[in-house]
């Protein structure tokens, strides 16, 4: 009778294990999400300030980094910047690097 009981209290326990596991990888997740927004909101934000102040759209993320103060992680973010014209708004996609030690 105490064997069942303590298999029971086992299993339990293992089943709360697991389901906390699950809520911190989904946690995780959604922050890595709001994180790579967090990004792309700088950025899109200074291409505006850029915009507002000079008149042009810049055309590359250096010049940003170098005139506006933009700063992420390159090694987490890999970012994608086509600027067309100095008179559209550049294509801005940022998208997180798996990194294998994190």
């Amino acid at each position: 009778m105490i064997r069942k009981k303590e298999i029971a209290v086992v299993a339990l326990m293992a089943a709360a294990l697991v389901c906390v596991w699950l809520l911190v990888s989904r946690v995780g997740r959604a922050n890595d999400q709001a994180q790579t927004q967090f990004v792309q909101d700088a950025i899109h934000n200074a291409v505006l300030t850029c915009y507002a102040v000079e008149g042009a759209y810049p055309q590359s993320l250096d010049y940003l980094r170098d005139n506006y103060g933009l700063a992420y992680d390159q090694e987490r973010y890999m970012v994608t910047y086509d600027a067309f014209a100095s008179n559209l708004m550049p294509e801005i996609y940022v998208t997180e690097v798996e990194v294998s030690d994190r």
